[in-house]
Protein backbone atom coordinates (compact mmCIF):
# COMPACT_ATOMS: atom_id res chain seq x y z
CA UNK A 1 0.00 0.00 0.00
CA UNK A 2 1.30 3.38 -1.04
CA UNK A 3 2.19 6.19 1.10
CA UNK A 4 0.92 8.63 -1.59
CA UNK A 5 -1.63 7.88 -4.08
CA UNK A 6 1.08 9.28 -6.83
CA UNK A 7 -1.81 10.36 -9.38
CA UNK A 8 -0.10 13.98 -9.76
CA UNK A 9 2.34 16.28 -8.55
CA UNK A 10 3.11 19.40 -6.23
CA UNK A 11 1.74 22.10 -8.58
CA UNK A 12 1.07 25.45 -6.57
CA UNK A 13 -1.75 27.77 -8.09
CA UNK A 14 0.25 31.14 -8.23
CA UNK A 15 1.72 32.05 -11.26
CA UNK A 16 0.48 28.84 -13.29
CA UNK A 17 -0.08 29.28 -17.01
CA UNK A 18 -3.47 30.93 -17.72
CA UNK A 19 -5.69 29.00 -19.57
CA UNK A 20 -8.64 30.69 -22.29
CA UNK A 21 -11.75 28.01 -23.06
CA UNK A 22 -13.02 28.62 -26.84
CA UNK A 23 -14.15 31.57 -28.00
CA UNK A 24 -11.80 33.33 -25.52
CA UNK A 25 -14.34 32.48 -22.44
CA UNK A 26 -12.34 32.87 -19.30
CA UNK A 27 -14.30 30.64 -17.24
CA UNK A 28 -15.61 26.91 -17.95
CA UNK A 29 -18.59 25.44 -16.43
CA UNK A 30 -20.60 22.48 -16.27
CA UNK A 31 -23.22 20.34 -14.89
CA UNK A 32 -22.64 16.46 -14.32
CA UNK A 33 -25.98 14.96 -13.32
CA UNK A 34 -25.51 11.56 -11.73
CA UNK A 35 -28.36 9.82 -13.18
CA UNK A 36 -27.58 5.91 -11.32
CA UNK A 37 -29.32 2.46 -10.22
CA UNK A 38 -29.48 0.86 -7.29
CA UNK A 39 -30.17 -2.67 -5.78
CA UNK A 40 -32.55 -2.80 -3.44
CA UNK A 41 -30.56 -6.67 -2.43
CA UNK A 42 -27.27 -6.10 -4.31
CA UNK A 43 -24.22 -8.47 -3.37
CA UNK A 44 -22.57 -7.91 -0.13
CA UNK A 45 -19.44 -5.91 -0.34
CA UNK A 46 -17.88 -6.85 3.13
CA UNK A 47 -15.94 -2.89 2.61
CA UNK A 48 -19.43 -1.37 2.77
CA UNK A 49 -22.53 -1.92 3.09
CA UNK A 50 -25.30 -0.65 0.37
CA UNK A 51 -27.82 0.05 2.39
CA UNK A 52 -27.88 1.72 5.88
CA UNK A 53 -31.13 0.13 7.04
CA UNK A 54 -31.74 -3.33 7.44
CA UNK A 55 -33.05 -5.24 4.14
CA UNK A 56 -35.39 -4.47 2.38
CA UNK A 57 -34.62 -0.65 2.53
CA UNK A 58 -37.48 -0.01 0.66
CA UNK A 59 -37.37 4.05 1.70
CA UNK A 60 -33.58 4.29 0.25
CA UNK A 61 -34.66 2.59 -3.05
CA UNK A 62 -37.42 4.13 -3.46
CA UNK A 63 -36.57 7.83 -3.35
CA UNK A 64 -33.80 6.63 -5.86
CA UNK A 65 -36.51 5.24 -8.25
CA UNK A 66 -38.46 8.62 -7.63
CA UNK A 67 -35.50 10.02 -9.06
CA UNK A 68 -35.88 8.30 -12.26
CA UNK A 69 -39.50 8.70 -12.45
CA UNK A 70 -39.74 12.22 -11.57
CA UNK A 71 -36.70 14.28 -10.98
CA UNK A 72 -35.09 13.44 -13.90
CA UNK A 73 -37.52 15.17 -16.25
CA UNK A 74 -37.81 17.94 -13.97
CA UNK A 75 -33.86 18.64 -14.13
CA UNK A 76 -33.70 17.95 -17.77
CA UNK A 77 -36.80 20.70 -18.25
CA UNK A 78 -34.73 23.21 -16.37
CA UNK A 79 -31.26 22.43 -17.98
CA UNK A 80 -32.34 22.45 -21.20
CA UNK A 81 -33.97 25.85 -20.00
CA UNK A 82 -31.38 27.63 -19.89
CA UNK A 83 -28.95 26.00 -22.54
CA UNK A 84 -26.97 23.46 -20.25
CA UNK A 85 -26.04 20.23 -21.87
CA UNK A 86 -25.60 17.74 -18.50
CA UNK A 87 -22.43 15.57 -18.41
CA UNK A 88 -24.21 12.40 -17.16
CA UNK A 89 -22.20 10.09 -14.66
CA UNK A 90 -24.00 6.91 -15.90
CA UNK A 91 -24.48 3.92 -13.79
CA UNK A 92 -24.58 1.73 -17.09
CA UNK A 93 -27.42 -0.52 -16.15
CA UNK A 94 -29.74 2.23 -16.30
CA UNK A 95 -29.20 1.35 -19.90
CA UNK A 96 -31.18 -1.66 -19.50
CA UNK A 97 -33.38 -0.43 -16.68
CA UNK A 98 -34.91 2.40 -18.16
CA UNK A 99 -33.58 3.05 -21.47
CA UNK A 100 -36.40 6.04 -22.09
CA UNK A 101 -34.03 8.26 -19.91
CA UNK A 102 -31.30 7.10 -22.64
CA UNK A 103 -33.32 8.51 -25.19
CA UNK A 104 -33.77 11.90 -23.78
CA UNK A 105 -30.20 12.52 -22.91
CA UNK A 106 -29.37 11.20 -26.27
CA UNK A 107 -31.76 13.71 -28.32
CA UNK A 108 -30.11 16.55 -25.86
CA UNK A 109 -26.77 15.86 -27.31
CA UNK A 110 -26.03 14.93 -23.61
CA UNK A 111 -22.53 13.57 -22.92
CA UNK A 112 -22.46 9.85 -21.48
CA UNK A 113 -19.66 9.01 -19.27
CA UNK A 114 -19.19 5.81 -16.58
CA UNK A 115 -20.14 5.29 -13.22
CA UNK A 116 -19.67 1.53 -12.76
CA UNK A 117 -22.38 -0.82 -13.36
CA UNK A 118 -24.69 -0.35 -10.50
CA UNK A 119 -23.69 2.49 -7.78
CA UNK A 120 -24.36 -0.51 -5.61
CA UNK A 121 -21.18 -3.03 -6.49
CA UNK A 122 -18.02 -1.27 -5.24
CA UNK A 123 -14.95 -1.12 -6.73
CA UNK A 124 -13.52 -2.56 -3.17
CA UNK A 125 -11.66 -5.94 -2.72
CA UNK A 126 -11.98 -6.04 -6.55
CA UNK A 127 -9.35 -8.01 -8.08
CA UNK A 128 -7.17 -5.94 -11.09
CA UNK A 129 -9.15 -8.17 -13.74
CA UNK A 130 -12.60 -8.12 -12.07
CA UNK A 131 -12.41 -4.16 -12.13
CA UNK A 132 -10.61 -4.06 -15.89
CA UNK A 133 -13.59 -5.77 -16.35
CA UNK A 134 -15.98 -3.66 -14.64
CA UNK A 135 -14.24 -0.62 -16.26
CA UNK A 136 -15.42 -2.48 -19.81
CA UNK A 137 -18.12 -3.77 -19.35
CA UNK A 138 -19.19 -0.23 -18.36
CA UNK A 139 -17.85 1.51 -21.55
CA UNK A 140 -18.91 -0.95 -23.94
CA UNK A 141 -22.25 -0.49 -22.70
CA UNK A 142 -22.54 3.17 -23.26
CA UNK A 143 -21.42 2.87 -26.88
CA UNK A 144 -23.74 0.16 -27.81
CA UNK A 145 -26.13 1.99 -26.34
CA UNK A 146 -25.66 5.69 -27.46
CA UNK A 147 -22.46 5.64 -29.91
CA UNK A 148 -20.47 7.77 -27.50
CA UNK A 149 -16.73 6.90 -26.50
CA UNK A 150 -16.61 7.09 -23.28
CA UNK A 151 -14.09 9.49 -22.16
CA UNK A 152 -14.53 10.22 -18.31
CA UNK A 153 -14.79 8.22 -15.17
CA UNK A 154 -16.39 8.61 -12.15
CA UNK A 155 -16.18 5.49 -9.86
CA UNK A 156 -19.00 3.73 -8.53
CA UNK A 157 -20.22 5.31 -5.27
CA UNK A 158 -16.53 7.05 -5.72
CA UNK A 159 -15.18 3.49 -4.35
CA UNK A 160 -11.85 3.21 -5.62
CA UNK A 161 -8.50 0.90 -5.78
CA UNK A 162 -5.07 2.43 -7.01
CA UNK A 163 -5.37 1.02 -10.29
CA UNK A 164 -8.12 2.54 -11.36
CA UNK A 165 -7.15 5.48 -12.95
CA UNK A 166 -4.43 3.46 -14.85
CA UNK A 167 -6.95 0.88 -15.79
CA UNK A 168 -9.70 3.43 -17.14
CA UNK A 169 -7.44 5.13 -19.56
CA UNK A 170 -5.71 1.26 -20.39
CA UNK A 171 -8.90 0.10 -21.50
CA UNK A 172 -10.34 3.43 -23.07
CA UNK A 173 -7.21 3.21 -25.50
CA UNK A 174 -7.70 -0.96 -26.35
CA UNK A 175 -11.53 0.06 -27.47
CA UNK A 176 -11.38 3.70 -28.78
CA UNK A 177 -7.59 4.52 -29.06
CA UNK A 178 -6.83 8.30 -27.96
CA UNK A 179 -10.50 8.94 -28.02
CA UNK A 180 -11.45 6.71 -25.01
CA UNK A 181 -10.40 7.43 -21.27
CA UNK A 182 -9.07 11.00 -20.88
CA UNK A 183 -10.51 12.03 -17.74
CA UNK A 184 -11.29 11.41 -14.38
CA UNK A 185 -13.62 13.23 -12.03
CA UNK A 186 -12.49 10.77 -9.02
CA UNK A 187 -9.74 13.84 -7.56
CA UNK A 188 -10.89 16.80 -5.71
CA UNK A 189 -7.68 18.37 -5.28
CA UNK A 190 -8.11 21.30 -7.89
CA UNK A 191 -9.85 24.69 -9.72
CA UNK A 192 -8.28 24.27 -13.05
CA UNK A 193 -7.46 20.67 -14.94
CA UNK A 194 -4.45 18.81 -13.99
CA UNK A 195 -1.97 16.29 -16.13
CA UNK A 196 -2.42 12.62 -14.11
CA UNK A 197 0.26 9.75 -14.07
CA UNK A 198 -0.96 6.52 -15.48
CA UNK A 199 1.32 3.67 -16.16
CA UNK A 200 0.59 3.49 -19.48
CA UNK A 201 1.91 7.69 -19.49
CA UNK A 202 -0.96 8.26 -21.94
CA UNK A 203 -1.85 11.87 -21.66
CA UNK A 204 -5.06 11.67 -18.94
CA UNK A 205 -6.49 14.36 -17.23
CA UNK A 206 -8.45 15.23 -13.99
CA UNK A 207 -11.18 17.92 -14.38
CA UNK A 208 -12.34 19.38 -11.42
CA UNK A 209 -15.70 17.68 -10.46
CA UNK A 210 -16.52 19.79 -6.71
CA UNK A 211 -17.87 17.67 -3.62
CA UNK A 212 -18.90 20.70 -1.87
CA UNK A 213 -21.12 21.49 -4.61
CA UNK A 214 -22.36 17.97 -4.82
CA UNK A 215 -26.09 18.31 -4.22
CA UNK A 216 -25.95 15.19 -1.66
CA UNK A 217 -23.05 16.45 0.01
CA UNK A 218 -24.87 19.53 0.29
CA UNK A 219 -28.37 18.15 1.48
CA UNK A 220 -28.07 15.15 2.79
CA UNK A 221 -23.94 15.18 4.57
CA UNK A 222 -23.87 18.94 5.82
CA UNK A 223 -27.78 19.22 5.95
CA UNK A 224 -27.37 22.74 4.75
CA UNK A 225 -31.24 23.92 3.40
CA UNK A 226 -32.05 25.00 -0.61
CA UNK A 227 -31.88 28.64 -0.11
CA UNK A 228 -28.16 28.01 1.65
CA UNK A 229 -27.87 25.69 -0.89
CA UNK A 230 -28.69 28.08 -4.35
CA UNK A 231 -26.44 31.08 -2.29
CA UNK A 232 -23.02 28.64 -2.15
CA UNK A 233 -23.55 27.62 -5.95
CA UNK A 234 -23.20 31.78 -6.57
CA UNK A 235 -20.62 32.63 -4.27
CA UNK A 236 -18.35 29.43 -5.26
CA UNK A 237 -19.02 30.96 -9.02
CA UNK A 238 -18.41 34.28 -8.03
CA UNK A 239 -14.70 33.54 -6.42
CA UNK A 240 -14.08 30.76 -9.17
CA UNK A 241 -15.16 33.62 -11.96
CA UNK A 242 -12.76 36.76 -10.02
CA UNK A 243 -9.72 34.26 -10.25
CA UNK A 244 -10.20 33.37 -13.87
CA UNK A 245 -9.67 36.62 -14.96
CA UNK A 246 -6.29 35.67 -14.38
CA UNK A 247 -5.56 31.64 -14.52
CA UNK A 248 -8.68 29.92 -16.34
CA UNK A 249 -11.08 28.04 -13.93
CA UNK A 250 -13.72 25.17 -13.89
CA UNK A 251 -17.02 25.23 -11.84
CA UNK A 252 -18.69 22.02 -11.79
CA UNK A 253 -22.12 21.07 -10.15
CA UNK A 254 -22.34 17.34 -9.39
CA UNK A 255 -26.00 16.62 -9.34
CA UNK A 256 -28.68 13.59 -8.79
CA UNK A 257 -32.46 13.87 -9.69
CA UNK A 258 -33.56 12.75 -6.38
CA UNK A 259 -31.88 15.42 -4.53
CA UNK A 260 -31.67 18.79 -6.32
CA UNK A 261 -35.07 17.77 -8.32
CA UNK A 262 -37.06 17.38 -5.43
CA UNK A 263 -39.79 20.22 -5.73
CA UNK A 264 -38.87 22.42 -2.64
CA UNK A 265 -34.99 22.45 -3.71
CA UNK A 266 -35.77 23.30 -7.01
CA UNK A 267 -36.11 26.97 -7.43
CA UNK A 268 -32.71 27.62 -5.57
CA UNK A 269 -31.03 25.30 -8.44
CA UNK A 270 -32.75 27.63 -11.12
CA UNK A 271 -31.92 30.88 -9.73
CA UNK A 272 -27.97 29.92 -9.25
CA UNK A 273 -28.26 28.55 -12.44
CA UNK A 274 -29.84 31.54 -14.19
CA UNK A 275 -26.85 33.63 -12.53
CA UNK A 276 -24.12 31.75 -13.54
CA UNK A 277 -25.32 31.53 -17.64
CA UNK A 278 -26.02 35.30 -17.33
CA UNK A 279 -22.10 35.61 -18.12
CA UNK A 280 -21.41 35.83 -21.31
CA UNK A 281 -17.35 35.34 -20.84
CA UNK A 282 -18.43 31.67 -19.27
CA UNK A 283 -17.84 28.68 -21.58
CA UNK A 284 -20.98 26.27 -20.86
CA UNK A 285 -19.43 23.03 -21.83
CA UNK A 286 -19.49 18.95 -21.15
CA UNK A 287 -16.46 17.36 -19.44
CA UNK A 288 -15.07 16.05 -22.52
CA UNK A 289 -15.29 19.06 -24.02
CA UNK A 290 -13.58 20.66 -21.39
CA UNK A 291 -10.80 17.78 -21.27
CA UNK A 292 -10.26 17.35 -25.04
CA UNK A 293 -9.78 21.34 -25.12
CA UNK A 294 -7.28 21.21 -22.12
CA UNK A 295 -5.25 18.12 -23.73
CA UNK A 296 -4.90 19.45 -27.07
CA UNK A 297 -3.95 23.43 -25.86
CA UNK A 298 -2.69 23.21 -22.51
CA UNK A 299 -1.76 19.88 -21.52
CA UNK A 300 1.52 19.91 -22.39
CA UNK A 301 2.47 23.51 -21.55
CA UNK A 302 0.74 22.68 -17.64
CA UNK A 303 3.36 19.11 -17.38
CA UNK A 304 6.31 21.74 -18.60
CA UNK A 305 5.52 24.05 -16.09
CA UNK A 306 5.06 21.32 -13.26
CA UNK A 307 8.52 20.11 -14.28
CA UNK A 308 10.29 23.68 -14.07
CA UNK A 309 8.94 24.66 -10.65
CA UNK A 310 9.38 21.23 -9.22
CA UNK A 311 12.92 21.26 -10.32
CA UNK A 312 13.19 24.90 -8.53
CA UNK A 313 11.57 23.48 -5.93
CA UNK A 314 13.83 20.29 -5.02
CA UNK A 315 12.71 17.43 -4.50
CA UNK A 316 10.79 17.15 -1.66
CA UNK A 317 8.23 19.11 -3.66
CA UNK A 318 7.35 16.15 -5.91
CA UNK A 319 5.08 13.07 -4.02
CA UNK A 320 7.23 9.77 -3.34
CA UNK A 321 4.57 8.27 -4.68
CA UNK A 322 4.60 9.62 -8.03
CA UNK A 323 4.48 6.81 -10.73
Amino acid sequence: MKNDPGFYDYWPYENRPKIRWPGGKKMAFWVAPNIEFYELNPPANPSRKAWPQPYPATQGYSIRDYGNRVGHQRQMDLLDKYGIRGSISLSTALCDHHPEIIQMCKERNWEFFSHGIYNTRYTYGMSEQQERDMIKDSMETIYQHTGQKCAGYLAPALSHSELTLDLFAEVGTELFGNEGGIYTCDLFHDDQPTPIHTRSNKPFVSIPYSLEMNDTIAFVVNKIEPRRYGNMLKKNFDRLYAEADESGTIMCIPTHNYQVSCPHRMKAFEEALDYITSHDDVWVATGKEIADHYLEHYYEQAKTDIAQKNAALGPAATHKGAK
